[in-house]
C-alpha cells in the first residue's frame, strides 16, 4: 500500500465512533449549516495533523530504525485496543455565538488534541518521514471521509451504524497494520 492509502485508511477507521465524529454530529444539529462546518473541520484537521505528523518526524529522528519499528508496532496495537472503547462527547457548549465556522474550527481543533487520530498521524509521520505531505493529505482525507457524511446526513444515519461491530473490525485492521509495521 502506498503512504496516501495507508494514511486515509488508518484515520478513516480510527475516526468511526470517535469523539470528533460525535462533535461533527452535534455541530451539524446545532448550526444546520454544513458548508461552514465542513470547511472548519477540513482546516482544523489540516493544521492539527500537519503539526502531529511533523512531531512524529521529530521524535523519529531520535530513535534508531529498530526502536522506531517497535514503537510503531506497539502504537498500532494500542490503537487496536483504543478503538474498542466507545468515545463520549462532553457537552460543554459547542454551540456558541461565534458562528458555525469559528465555533466548529475551535471545537474540532481542540477535540483533536491527544485524540487517537492525531496520535495515529504522529505515528504515520514517524514511519513515513519522507512522505510527510502524503501523510497529512491522507489523514485529512480520512477525517473528511468519516465526518462529512455525519455532518450531511446527521443523526439519522449515526443511530443506525453498528458501531460495536465497526470498532471490532477496526481493531483487527490495526492489529494487521501492526503486523505490517513490524515486518517492514
Amino acid at each position: 500500500m502506498n503512504i496516501l492509502a495507508i494514511s486515509i485508511t488508518t484515520v478513516t477507521l480510527a475516526e468511526i465512533g470517535d469523539k470528533t465524529q460525535l462533535l461533527s454530529l452535534m455541530l451539524a444539529s446545532c448550526y444546520r449549516k454544513p458548508l461552514p462546518i465542513i470547511s472548519a473541520i477540513f482546516l482544523a484537521t489540516l493544521v492539527n495533523h500537519a503539526l502531529a505528523a511533523w512531531l512524529g518526524v521529530v521524535v523519529a529522528e531520535y530513535l534508531s530504525p529498530e526502536i522506531l519499528k517497535w514503537v510503531i508496532f506497539v502504537s498500532f496495537l494500542a490503537m487496536a485496543g483504543w478503538v474498542l472503547i466507545p468515545d463520549k462527547l462532553d457537552d460543554d457548549g459547542a454551540c456558541s455565538s461565534r458562528g458555525p465556522f469559528v465555533a466548529s474550527f475551535i471545537a474540532f481543533f481542540v477535540a483533536e488534541i491527544g485524540d487517537k487520530t492525531q496520535i495515529a498521524t504522529s505515528v504515520l509521520g514517524a514511519q513515513f518521514a519522507d512522505g510527510l505531505l502524503w501523510v497529512v493529505l491522507g489523514t485529512t482525507i480520512g477525517m473528511m471521509i468519516a465526518n462529512v457524511p455525519v455532518v450531511l446526513i446527521g443523526k439519522l444515519s449515526a443511530d443506525r451504524l453498528p458501531l460495536g461491530l465497526i470498532r471490532k473490525i477496526t481493531a483487527v485492521l490495526f492489529v494487521g497494520l501492526a503486523g505490517v509495521a513490524i515486518l517492514y
